[in-house]
């Protein structure tokens, strides 16, 4: 481990002795051959994850559905011999592959096997929401993992989260023995799911809170709309977008550390310089101020002024409104229409806008005065055609 480079900054994980890399790697967008995600190109994504160890990120972040499955099996197989404890590996149990408390062994074991090892680091349940978590939790996940961590084979359990802010905290208040937490966090989206309340919830209360989506899946990298491009010149510091998003994070001490789903070694090497020269308190007030400025630029974007309050609900015919005006809102922000439409179409279908009978009663209901109803064939047509 003596190649490393000293420079890489090394931050605290809630109550734990763990000290991780402010960069963890996300091995969830590893350079694949041809459009097969299963078929990942091994030497170029061996050279991103040792280039990595070989400066000192010290945390990989997989998961069971990652690349079809694969990505557990290639860190299996890569991690081997005097790599094999270089990093701490964090994996996640796929609550939509459990229906019955069989099923956690029966998975686990399966991960395991992946991954060539009697035990993993951390792990995670994964993409918890109000639902998956109450089936889980009914199911007896706490008492079987606690099981296992008493058997050695999972030395820390967490969560990994995406609904909204009451949920997460009713799952952290859950359990008094969860090590970590992992949330969507970043620049734009403050409010979002957990947001930064629900960051600073989990750290009061111990938990190392494990930062995912740092560039909104690449869309904070992309050029800017000219509004934003705008603001963006009054920044002193020549950083990229980029390391811009990874410092706003790093910036502030209740982040443990940021994952990055990398997907060539530049933008590992970028990451790896960013996260060596990071901390908390390295933006200056007028820099967090600029931040919150071109936040609210790019919510001036929208199309749709929806602003999340959800006095139009219920729907009647149970359309989720709000979450089908941000899912188009972001398509058009961020000039992502292939993001836009996998949100949309990964939204239960009973709740898409092409559910709407035009009833208005929501119209009635709307601060902003949309209208709803005239928005809602539009954005089904825009985002459920392929």
């Amino acid at each position: 481990m003596g190649r490393y480079l000293q420079g890489m900054k090394l931050r605290t994980c809630g109550r734990l002795d763990f000290k991780p890399s402010a960069l963890g790697f996300g091995a969830m967008r590893l350079p694949t051959i041809g459009d097969d995600p299963a078929n990942i190109d091994t030497p170029k994504a061996e050279a991103m994850i040792r280039y990595a160890l070989d400066h000192g990120v010290n945390y990989i972040d997989t998961a069971y559905a990652y690349h079809g499955g694969a990505s557990e099996t290639f860190l299996g197989k890569l991690l081997q011999g005097a790599d094999r404890h270089r990093a701490k590996i964090a994996t996640k149990l796929p609550a939509w592959k459990v229906e019955t408390a069989d099923d956690f062994d029966r998975v686990f074991d399966e991960q395991l096997t992946r991954l060539d090892r009697d035990a993993v680091d951390f792990y995670l349940l994964h993409a918890l929401n109000e639902k998956s978590w109450t089936k889980l939790r009914d199911l007896g996940v706490l008492p079987w993992a606690e099981r296992q961590m008493a058997h050695g084979r999972i030395a820390h359990l967490g969560f990994s989260f995406h609904d909204k802010l009451h949920v997460f905290k009713d799952i952290v208040n859950a359990y008094e023995g969860w090590s970590l937490c992992q949330i969507q966090y970043n620049y734009v989206d403050v409010e979002h799911q957990a947001g930064r309340a629900g960051l600073h919830y989990a750290a009061q209360r111990g938990l190392g809170v494990v930062i995912m989506e740092p560039l909104r899946g690449g869309q904070l990298a992309k050029e800017p709309p000219p509004q934003v491009a705008t603001l963006w010149n009054e920044a002193d510091r020549p950083w990229s977008h980029v390391a811009w998003s990874l410092h706003w994070l790093w910036d502030q001490a209740e982040v443990s550390l940021v994952l990055s789903g990398m997907s060539n070694l530049a933008q590992v090497k970028e990451n790896v310089v960013e996260a060596g020269r990071s901390g908390p308190g390295i933006l200056t007030d007028e820099e967090r101020a600029l931040l919150a400025r071109i936040r609210e630029a790019f919510r001036a974007q929208r199309p749709v002024p929806c602003t999340g309050c959800g006095y139009c609900l219920p729907c009647p015919s149970g359309v989720a409104i709000p979450r089908v005006f941000e899912q188009y809102n972001n398509a058009v922000v961020f000039d992502d229409l292939r993001r836009g439409k996998l949100g949309y179409r990964m939204m239960d279908a009973s709740k898409r806008a092409d559910r709407c009978t035009a009833c208005q009663a929501c119209e009635a209901q709307c601060p902003q005065g949309i209208t709803v109803s005239s928005w809602m064939p539009k954005i089904h047509d825009h985002l459920a055609t392929e």
